[in-house]
């Protein structure tokens, strides 16, 4: 958490900007302020606190769970992990108690006046990359399950070139780029897949229903601003329409089956037993 809903959401609100928050392209950083220097894993301190000053935001992408700042001269990438979140505040805003890092930005007009954008991240599993190949950090990513060309066939390829079980592949960056535990799950549950069933074993008409499942499940939740489950996000309300997640010991609420838990790679797993059978 958060996953790509969440993070395709933090993106649309930095990008278009809201009712009270303008978009931020088109905004010039003029101050860093590095808080906690771990947070950072390409350049040096030093070298971050040079070379970021001064660059405008000319777009903000987002590639599986990475948020994509490309300035005037380098690219500025963002991975929340668990806690972190990206957060946007008045110039004279206090810091927060687990901001990591501060950017103060400001469009060339004057009138525009200027805003704090904070990384916050309080377990400070987030990371934070400056560099001018984005593909030195994104080069191992998988498809993105949302792209046009990204279709049912490449899938069914992909899922028999390898042999694993559902869930732990569907949640490997390198297979498919932005699934988490949350969708994975409800993509799982639509398409009427056992988590554990063998990828390799998988016919061309289940490919196909998990790749709709996928991009329904995906498409929805961005569509409801993600899903908001504990302290860390806030603002979507996916999380009201979930059909097993977080459902343990409730009732299927397509067969009546009450939903189990299981773990299948460390990863809590929530499927129906009968709707899900292998």
């Amino acid at each position: 958490m958060p996953e790509l809903p969440e993070i395709e959401t933090i993106r649309n609100l930095l990008r278009l900007g809201g009712p009270d928050t303008p978009s931020l392209l088109g905004m010039t950083i003029f101050s860093v302020q590095l808080l906690w220097e771990r947070s950072l894993a390409i350049p040096s301190p030093a070298e971050f606190l040079t070379r970021l000053p001064g660059q405008e935001i000319c777009e903000i992408q987002r590639r599986g769970k990475f948020l994509y700042f490309g300035l005037s001269q380098e690219v500025l990438l963002f991975h929340l992990r668990m806690s972190g979140d990206i957060v946007l505040k008045a110039s004279d805003a206090p810091r927060a108690m687990h901001d990591r890092l501060v950017l103060r930005l400001q469009k060339a007009e004057p009138a525009a006046g200027a805003l704090k954008l904070a990384f916050n991240d309080p377990r400070k599993f987030g990371r934070i990359w400056l560099v001018s190949d984005p593909q030195s950090v994104l080069g191992s990513l998988g498809p993105e399950p949302l792209d046009s060309s990204f279709t049912a066939k490449d899938l069914y390829e992909r899922l028999h070139a390898k042999r694993r079980q559902l869930k732990p592949l569907l949640l490997d960056q390198s297979f498919l780029a932005g699934m988490g535990n949350i969708y994975t799950d409800e993509a799982l549950f639509s398409a009427c897949l056992h988590p554990l069933t063998p990828s390799n074993t998988i016919t061309h008409m289940q490919a196909e229903r998990l790749w709709e499942t996928i991009r329904q499940v995906l498409t929805e939740a961005i569509r409801h601003n993600g899903a908001s489950i504990d302290w860390v996000y806030r603002g979507g309300d996916f999380q009201n329409y979930f059909q097993v997640y977080q459902r343990t010991g409730q009732p299927c609420l397509r067969c009546g089956s009450l939903v189990q838990r299981i773990l299948v790679g460390q990863r809590g797993t929530h499927f129906c037993p009968n709707c899900q059978t292998i």
